[in-house]
């Protein structure tokens, strides 16, 4: 027994599910790859026979009118008719009995169809929704097998990112250390014959002043003692 058959069928007894193919957010459920053709043949079947539906439901209204119709020219015939009918009333007569029988069989056609259409509709799109629930089914594993791989990867990461930031400040540390005992070793003129390309005491100094904002700290300055203390 599939898992369709097992769990997802049962979950359907005693529930109204709408009709899919009418809810948009149904066709968002599934991509191009996923939109099997079995899934696409019974779309439209689901289609046509909600189309068929309305088309009965339509026609048989039209033809209980029409049969209303011709009841009420019968009767307004059968009045002219009296006791001496001409051919063309008794003609007309019979035309109408015979249109009247033949709405009488439409009609009835139509309301057998009209009471077993529902049942079909409802057949087809419960069949419908076990194939999405499937789908749907199979995407979440798929997506949570995903995750899981993801979820691992950025632990993995994230112990590696923290294994390099504990190097790179045991690093710091000797290279600050290093940079300590040869100043105070050899002293400042000497350090810079090794052409130091990491001065640990650089990154704490204050970012130097462009020549641009020197010139308006200055003529800020001297605004300021320009002006005459109240």
């Amino acid at each position: 027994m599939s898992r369709m058959e097992e769990v997802f069928r049962p979950a359907l007894i005693g529930k109204k599910i709408p009709v899919l193919t009418l809810d948009h957010k149904w066709h968002r459920l599934f991509t191009q790859a996923e939109y099997s053709p079995e899934i696409k043949g019974m779309e439209k079947e689901l289609n046509q026979l909600l189309k068929r539906q309305g088309k009965v439901n339509t026609e048989g209204k039209e033809i209980k009118k029409l049969k209303k119709k011709l009841m009420d020219e019968i009767v307004i015939l059968a009045d002219e008719m009296g006791d001496q009918p001409s051919k063309k009333q008794e003609k007309d007569m019979a035309d109408h009995k015979r249109l009247i029988n033949e709405c009488n069989e439409k009609i009835a056609a139509y309301e057998e169809e009209a009471v077993d259409l529902p049942r079909r509709i409802n057949q087809l799109n419960n069949q419908l929704m076990l194939i999405t629930m499937e789908v749907c089914y199979k995407k979440l594993q798929q997506n949570t097998a995903e995750l899981e791989e993801i979820e691992e990867w950025i632990g993995n990461i994230r112990r590696e990112l923290k294994k390099k930031v504990i190097r790179k400040q045991e690093k710091e540390a000797m290279n600050r250390q290093l940079y300590s005992y040869m100043h105070d070793i050899f002293g400042a003129d000497v350090i810079e014959l090794f052409d130091m390309k990491y001065n640990p005491e650089e990154k704490y100094k204050k970012p130097a002043v462009s020549a641009g904002e020197a010139a308006e700290n200055a003529q800020k300055k001297e605004n300021n003692e320009s002006t005459p203390k109240s």
